[in-house]
């Protein structure tokens, strides 16, 4: 079994991964910043809970020495001035940082999760970042055998795209413009997300790749929305807005407390997010989407 170190492990794909990963016997070390707010996670026995910032990079050495794989779930989908958490610095500044470790401790084997639609020339700072931050372990790999994994939104317990939108239906009264309408997705079972990334561990036909993760069904952002709606008994109406209305609502919502919508996510939006050239992951949305809002 492998001695797998873990950066983003308290997160939502991070605790369902280090779950799996402990089930399957690995000795798993979880670098966060806010040790006293995971507790839980100790039960594991083969578990090792570390407070330490993975930003700095004499941690990020320390912390991982000894370990045969490193896998990366840190990541932002907006920025905070406030709190110093850029793109640059979450996603590109990391990734260099974290290849640099692993070549001081020649670590064999990163895992790294990046987003489906990363490019380098795209006008949203979040996908130009987490492709960027690919290129960056890429290009540097080395010993290392670097595999990236890019998926579509993410979905199931406790996720925050269901989460979220079933929220924000609540708070409309009737009417619920809706900016992007048309925007393509494919929502990935964080279950099946996590299979890809445990079976890739020891399977050299992955080294090298950027592995594009899809669920089996496609709908259009209002779709989605429709769907989480009906699901959860909420009597809304979905109102598509224009494309410069969609704009004006991100201008908006972007200067709002929590931001739900910013300007770089309008951008994200202009990208269909789908996989037409991958074999889809099993789990199906709608079954999950219903045994989770029961629940609530």
């Amino acid at each position: 079994m492998a001695r797998i170190c873990v950066l983003g492990g308290t997160g939502f794909v991070g605790q369902v991964l280090v779950n799996r990963l402990v089930t399957q016997g690995h000795q798993v070390r979880v670098l966060t910043r806010e040790r006293f707010r995971h507790r839980s996670l100790l039960v594991f026995p083969t578990l090792d809970l570390v407070q330490t910032n993975v930003h700095k990079e004499r941690s990020l050495v320390r912390h991982i020495e000894g370990m045969d794989v490193i896998i990366n779930l840190v990541g932002i989908l907006n920025e905070s001035r406030v709190r110093q958490k850029t793109f640059k610095e979450t996603h590109i500044r990391l990734a260099q940082k974290l290849m640099s470790a692993c070549h001081t401790h020649d670590i064999p084997r990163l895992l790294q999760m990046s987003a489906l639609g990363a490019d380098r020339n795209a006008r949203s700072n979040y996908l130009r970042s987490k492709a960027e931050a690919e290129a960056a372990l890429f290009q540097f790999s080395g010993v290392t055998k670097v595999t990236s994994f890019r998926p579509s939104l993410i979905f199931g317990p406790g996720d925050h795209l269901i989460g979220r939108f079933t929220a924000l239906l609540r708070l409309a009264p009737y009417f619920f413009p809706l900016g992007c309408p048309n925007t393509r997705f494919a929502p990935v079972y964080v279950g099946d997300v996590v299979t890809r990334m445990c079976d890739s561990l020891n399977d050299r036909q992955t080294y090298s790749q950027s592995i594009s993760l899809c669920g089996p069904d496609v709908y259009t952002l209002q779709e989605l929305i429709e769907l989480i709606a009906a699901t959860a008994s909420l009597k809304r109406r979905v109102v598509p807005l224009s494309p410069f209305m969609s704009r004006m609502q991100a201008r908006i919502l972007g200067r709002v407390p929590g931001k739900p919508l910013t300007m770089d996510n309008y951008y994200s939006l202009q990208v269909d997010s789908v996989c037409p050239d991958a074999d889809p992951c099993p789990t199906h949305l709608e079954p999950v989407l219903r045994e989770m809002l029961e629940k609530n």
